[in-house]
């Protein structure tokens, strides 16, 4: 566990979008940090939980979340827990029944029946990770609720990272969630003709504490925010470029940018999934765009140990980022995301070791002499697959297009599987068959 501390921050901004300063962060790596730190704050918790995932399983971590979220919902704090029904389906009907008993205010993003056994709200999905309790601690990052966050799961347990915030920032993430549960998007913070991507104040960034800024992604008037953010950061950068993620194959501009850092002199690094991805497709993709990125000079790397499931990038001596979105086409154009961007040496510090970390123990380098062994056709092969997948948010337009609501606590009952009869009496029914 990695800590920028500093003094305790004082009153927020102007709200989500611009920059809060003051700030302390916490960088979490994996479940076996990121888990006891946000079930401590829970259970902490005097007045308010307010949380937001995609996934939530029926397994040890997550039944351990449902323990918490009651328990606090017991003694009158305020638990607000909003999932997303696409990743998170199959929630028994007793899980969801518990937590509402409790008096957890358990709801379900966008639930949608499932159309001959398939299902139907695949796009457009709510797929960022936030807690925040009593308006003093947040957490946000990309790890979910599920035992494949935890090393012991064996050889498919994830890489990942989340970072626990305290001070202004916490305010403007939970103003977000606030927002999606009452529909009310938020402006921009300046017109579309204008610059979105704000400068750290150079007067405060000199203050003690970390500047932060919430940016996140919505299908209404922040469609692009976090892809912004990126790219502006690319641009300028003038020593190095850091990227860890998951799911790469962003958009034209976003690597035409990675190529232009490149080749002005910037090291420009890409920690991507190797071997053990699990999605063979995404990967793919992603991989036959290594020799465009190698002519350039940019350097990949594959993270051959487990899973890849971080976010995160840190961009010369201060810029860093944590969140959930992915640089793909779901996490760019569809999904609801939410990243926090800080501007501080002392955890661009500690981030950059981690993934640095990465690289020396557990990459696989991806050299140019090994794309002249590509058989020629594999070449035009992911050449299709990449420019396929890349118009994929526009095959969504010409889905018929509907209200994403969150269904209330009563109603989540109703969609969550029935339960299964008891082991015994199954054994029973066998036996006299």
């Amino acid at each position: 566990m990695t800590t920028a501390t500093h003094r305790k921050p004082g009153a927020a901004d102007d709200g989500p979008g611009t920059w809060t300063y003051g700030n302390d962060v916490r960088l979490l790596v994996n479940g076996e940090e990121y888990y006891p730190a946000v079930f401590a704050a829970m259970n902490e918790a005097s007045t308010e939980i307010l949380l937001e995932s995609f996934l939530v399983f029926d397994d040890e971590v997550g039944r351990e979340l449902k323990k918490v979220l009651e328990d606090a919902a017991r003694r009158g704090v305020r638990v607000v827990a909003t999932i997303d029904h696409y990743g998170s389906p199959d929630l028994p009907r007793e899980f969801i029944t518990e937590l509402i008993d409790a008096g957890v205010d358990f709801r379900y993003f966008d639930p949608q029946p499932r159309l001959m056994g398939v299902r139907t709200n695949m796009f457009r999905r709510l797929h960022r990770k936030i807690v925040v309790v009593d308006r003093q601690r947040a957490f946000v990052g990309g790890i979910n609720y599920s035992i494949d966050h935890l090393r012991k799961h064996g050889a498919e347990s994830k890489q990942d990272y989340a970072v626990e915030l305290k001070g202004p920032i916490v305010e403007h993430f939970r103003l977000l969630v606030e927002g999606l549960l009452n529909n009310r998007p938020f402006p921009r913070n300046k017109p579309w003709w204008r610059s979105r991507v704000s400068p750290v104040s150079s007067d405060r960034a000199m203050e003690k504490g970390v500047p932060a800024l919430a940016v996140w992604r919505d299908n209404d008037r922040h469609k692009d925010d976090i892809e912004l953010h990126y790219r502006s950061a690319i641009r300028q950068a003038k020593k190095d470029i850091l990227i860890a993620n998951a799911y790469f194959f962003p958009g034209y501009r976003l690597v035409r940018d990675m190529r232009r850092a490149a080749r002005r002199g910037v090291r420009v690094r890409l920690v991507l999934q190797g071997g053990s991805a699990d999605k063979a497709l995404p990967t793919y993709a992603a991989r036959s765009l290594y020799r465009y990125l190698a002519r350039a000079g940019v350097a990949v790397y594959e993270y051959c140990e487990r899973p890849l499931h971080g976010k995160v990038a840190v961009i010369d001596d201060e810029w860093a980022t944590v969140g959930s979105s992915n640089l793909d086409p779901s996490s760019l154009s569809l999904n609801l995301e939410a990243n926090v961007i800080t501007h501080h040496a002392g955890f661009a510090s500690l981030l950059r070791d981690e993934i640095e970390t990465l690289i020396e123990h557990h990459c696989l380098s991806i050299e140019r002499k090994d794309f002249h062994e590509e058989a020629a056709w594999r070449r035009w092969a992911g050449f299709v697959v990449f420019h396929l997948m890349r118009q994929f948010p526009y095959w969504d337009r010409w889905l018929p297009h509907r209200e994403q609501p969150i269904l209330p606590a009563t109603k989540a009952v109703e969609l969550a599987p029935p339960p299964e009869p008891p082991a015994e009496s199954v054994d029973a029914t066998a036996t006299r068959a």
